[in-house]
């Protein structure tokens, strides 16, 4: 289900049917641990090539081995998410922050500015790379990622706040030119 019932997106690009079965496999894995198909696999759908690079690239990123914690991974897609305007990710993401961090207000002050919240040093400062490397990756320079180092990050952490903040800042723009709609669950998700 999406909100106010609109369709998933805007394009007329139907789901392979059947699914092959490992895509119907993770589907029915998706609807037992969440409780649906979160919209953003049944846009790929069409496509299971497609479809399984996101999935490959998505879970690398989010749920891989990284220095970097799953919540704050959650809070530089929310925050990047947030920048970009995308409905989509502000709203799945914001939830996964709610959950992970057991904060609805986390959350909520993440989506509307994460300057606001009560951040650890070494959470902000990944966030304020996070945002530069939205707004103006052109002028990143050593000093940039020296303020990383000196907050504890590694290079190799470093290499994944890049990673992931590249990744959404992709997602939230295919998401916002297609009018990709978040499932109407996460609105009440860990709140």
């Amino acid at each position: 289900m999406s909100v106010k019932g609109k369709p998933i997106h805007a394009l007329d690009l139907p789901p392979v049917d059947p699914l092959p079965p490992e895509t119907q496999r993770y589907f029915d894995i998706c609807v037992e641990k969440l409780g649906f198909v979160p919209n953003v696999l049944q846009a790929y759908a069409f496509d299971i090539t497609k479809l399984n690079g996101f999935t490959t690239l998505y879970n690398d990123l989010m749920l891989g081995p990284s220095g970097l914690s799953k919540l704050e991974r959650e809070m530089i897609a929310v925050v990047v998410s947030s920048i970009n305007h995308c409905f989509y990710c502000l709203s799945a993401h914001g939830a996964a922050v709610r959950q992970l961090s057991g904060d609805p207000a986390l959350g909520e002050v993440l989506v509307m500015n994460y300057r606001a919240a009560d951040l650890p040093a070494r959470q902000k400062a990944m966030l304020d790379f996070a945002v530069m490397m939205t707004e103006q990756s052109h002028k990143i320079e050593e000093q940039h990622r020296q303020a990383l180092r000196d907050v504890g990050f590694t290079d190799r952490d470093i290499w994944d706040i890049a990673s992931v903040a590249g990744f959404f800042n992709m997602s939230n723009r295919v998401s916002s030119a297609i009018d990709k709609q978040p499932n109407i669950e996460y609105h009440s998700q860990y709140r």
